[in-house]
């Protein structure tokens, strides 16, 4: 491998924290974290440029990177310990030893071994104890649980947003610290009217206990820590080797919110980006669509870090954030996009974007507004994927239904032709979408949950860009209306909010169900991959795709300039 780099050292130092950066750590302070050092490394880290190119890199070569970087802290397996036995094999690279850190009383311990084998084993309580939490409400996205958070605390409730399986808002648990108080929260919002509000109550008699064999011999402590020689931890289960998959940094294995346990990965951006990148766009995807891809992945990760906080963490290595795989399918393609863009993030008034993006947007963008509840972000907005002027939305509205309608079987002219999400019909009886309608209302605490059939579905209200606002639903107990994204948590067919519905006659049942005919694949907010694809083979810049998906932004070089 031939490696040729050069460093543009920053020209003077300058120790000031800006007026933001003092502010979060007078924040971190109160919360009895001390992150002054990390804010002092990232002012030298921003203040340099790194400019460097690489020649043959290989899958699994490191990238150039500076002498000080930001780590990121990813949750790689967030519930280890949720089955009753459950087991991990770490191991080293080849040629590296992995160094173990623990703590026995108050004394360190240090251990070193090729490979280390983590169990999960229940273990009775020596009596039984109360686990309970007052849950706020139960949401698909994180979008939609923080800005239902911000409303809480509008309120004078201090909250958490949690994820044990959907996400959550919860009244938080070190100031709702007893029964009583709970219970006082309770009554107080049950008096107001709340009806979605519920207590999460149950005993516990038994817990996960960690333990780790190392050298022959067993080990049990609540959190360990574990490097490697060589920067690469290899993990896999131990009832299927085949699915190992290398990580570059170091671990942490700690307790979580929900009694289990997290292995925790903290890993330079650069790095973690060679783990998203390939495994977001695809190994195969033009080039200037993966540049574009590695500088809303990077934009979108320093943006989220605060999505795990109640974990101790700040980003999962799945859908919920961004995917992601270690150096398993790391490719040259993404390594050189990843060097090419190196420190670059989308801004807008020199802040970091909210660079969400989907698979699909079905041939038109959503607003922000359309999907989740909160404030709008400018930069996130209608605008229909094409290269083409194939409609004016000013003109033709998607709002209206006959309009919508006309759009949505157009198959031509857009940027996402060809592939199978452009454009979907999928059908759903009645007895699948009553069941479905049960399962996410049973979730969701709703005491409508005990209906016994689904009536009917009918679209009331879309938004300009075409995604449905309100689905009224009819069942035998009454009518009510699904919100936004709720549509999708509450039926399998739609594969995203933008979709029309035909009612289906089938086996002499004059309404058999129903057919959701619709186009794209997830929540169709910021950039289309697969609309990327085409406009890259068109010969669009990375920067070009951006401003396009994104109207009004700006790339620029991570720096103290830029606000998170």
């Amino acid at each position: 491998m031939l490696l040729f780099y050069l460093l543009l050292y920053r020209t003077h130092y300058d120790f000031k924290l800006q007026p933001f950066e003092l502010d979060l750590v007078e924040k971190f302070r109160m919360s009895g974290k001390n992150i002054y050092m990390n804010f002092h490394q990232r002012n030298l880290v921003f203040r340099a440029l790194t400019v460097f190119c690489v020649l043959g890199l290989s899958a699994t070569s490191a990238l150039a990177a500076p002498s000080v970087e930001q780590e990121l802290k990813v949750g790689i397996v967030q519930r280890f310990g949720d089955e009753a036995t459950e087991e991990l094999l770490l191991a080293a690279g080849k040629g590296g030893v992995l160094t173990l850190n623990f703590t026995t009383g108050t004394k360190p311990q240090t251990l070193q071994a090729n490979s280390v084998k983590l169990e999960i084993a229940m273990q009775p309580l020596p009596k039984p104890e109360l686990a309970e939490r007052v849950v706020l409400g139960v949401f698909r996205s994180f979008e939609t649980a923080e800005e239902s958070a911000q409303r809480w605390k509008a309120e004078g409730i201090e909250v958490e947003v949690a994820q044990p399986e959907r996400w959550e808002v919860w009244a938080k648990r070190d100031v709702y610290n007893t029964p009583l108080l709970r219970r006082l929260l309770m009554g107080s919002l049950q008096t107001k009217g709340n009806k979605i509000a519920y207590l999460d109550s149950k005993v516990v008699q038994q817990v996960p206990k960690l333990s780790w064999i190392v050298n022959g011999n067993r080990y049990s402590r609540e959190k360990l820590e574990i490097s490697t020689t060589k920067n690469l931890i290899q993990v896999s289960s131990t009832e299927n080797k085949s699915d190992a998959t290398f990580y570059p940094g170091r671990m942490r294995l700690q307790k979580n919110a929900y009694g289990s346990y997290t292995l925790i990965n903290d890993v330079p951006v650069e790095s973690y980006l060679r783990g998203v990148v390939p495994n977001e766009i695809g190994a195969k995807a033009p080039y200037n669509a993966v540049e574009a891809q590695t500088i809303i992945a990077r934009t979108y990760a320093l943006r989220n870090l605060r999505r795990f906080a109640i974990d101790g963490y700040e980003l999962s290595a799945d859908v919920h954030c961004q995917v992601y795989k270690g150096f398993s399918g790391a490719s040259p393609n993404s390594d050189r996009a990843i060097s090419a863009t190196k420190g670059q993030v989308l801004t807008y008034n020199n802040q970091l974007v909210d660079a969400l993006y989907s698979s699909t947007t079905g041939g038109v963008t959503a607003k922000f507004s359309d999907i989740w509840n909160g404030q709008d972000r400018p930069y996130l907005k209608p605008v229909v994927d094409s290269a083409a002027s194939i409609w004016n939305l000013a003109r033709q509205s998607l709002a209206d239904e006959q309009n919508f309608q006309q759009f949505i079987n157009i198959n031509q002219g857009f940027n996402e032709v060809g592939w199978k999400t452009f454009r979907w019909r999928r059908e759903s009886s009645i007895e699948q979408l009553t069941k479905d309608l049960q399962k996410y209302l049973e979730v969701n605490r709703n005491p409508l949950a005990s209906f016994q059939k689904l009536q009917g579905l009918q679209v009331v209200e879309r938004s300009p860009g075409g995604r449905i606002l309100k689905l009224s639903v009819q069942t035998d107990l009454g009518t009510f209306n699904l919100l936004k994204d709720e549509v999708r948590s509450a039926f399998s067919a739609p594969r995203s909010t933008l979709f029309y519905l035909e009612p289906v006659k089938k086996d002499n049942n004059p309404l058999w169900g129903y057919a959701f005919v619709g186009g794209g694949f997830g929540h169709g907010v910021g950039l289309s991959q697969t609309g990327s694809y085409r406009l890259a083979d068109l010969g669009w810049t990375s920067k070009r795709i951006l401003n396009f998906y994104y109207p009004g932004t700006t790339i620029q070089v991570l720096d103290t300039k830029v606000l998170p």
